[in-house]
């Protein structure tokens, strides 16, 4: 069982930025795909970003595209996520989920907006204000 902690969420103003993190157990992750989900209250969840294996290939929804960066530290296991001009509408609870598999290409796309992630962590919570 593959565990996956988020970290980092936190209330900030508008205008503002936050970095969360994603801490997995024993697994390399030069070897799979990752990406950040949110749900905001009474909406459905939405793939916010999807990493490759080797980071090369990246996925953005389009209303992050320019604010929001997705990286990985291979030493530390760790999968990021660097959001900047932070907006009301990006309040949500943010989830980190690996797949069993490279995600190279296209396929990043559509582990973030089919289906497809292997594990979920249980979210970390921000809040942005006006």
């Amino acid at each position: 069982q593959v565990q996956m902690v988020e970290s980092g969420g936190g209330l900030v103003q508008a205008g503002g930025s936050l970095r969360l993190s994603c801490t997995t157990s024993a697994l390399d992750l030069s070897d799979f795909a990752m990406g950040w989900f949110r749900q905001a209250p009474g909406k459905e969840r939405e793939g916010v970003s999807c990493i490759s294996h080797s980071g090369r290939d990246k996925y953005y929804v389009d209303s992050v595209k320019g604010r929001f960066t997705s990286s990985k530290d291979y030493a530390k296991n760790t999968l990021y996520l660097q959001m900047n001009s932070l907006k009301p509408e990006d309040t949500a609870m943010y989830y980190c989920a690996i797949a069993m598999t490279e995600g190279s290409g296209g396929y990043c796309y559509l582990l973030a907006t089919e289906g497809g992630m292997d594990y979920w962590g249980k979210g970390t919570l921000v809040t942005i204000s006006s």
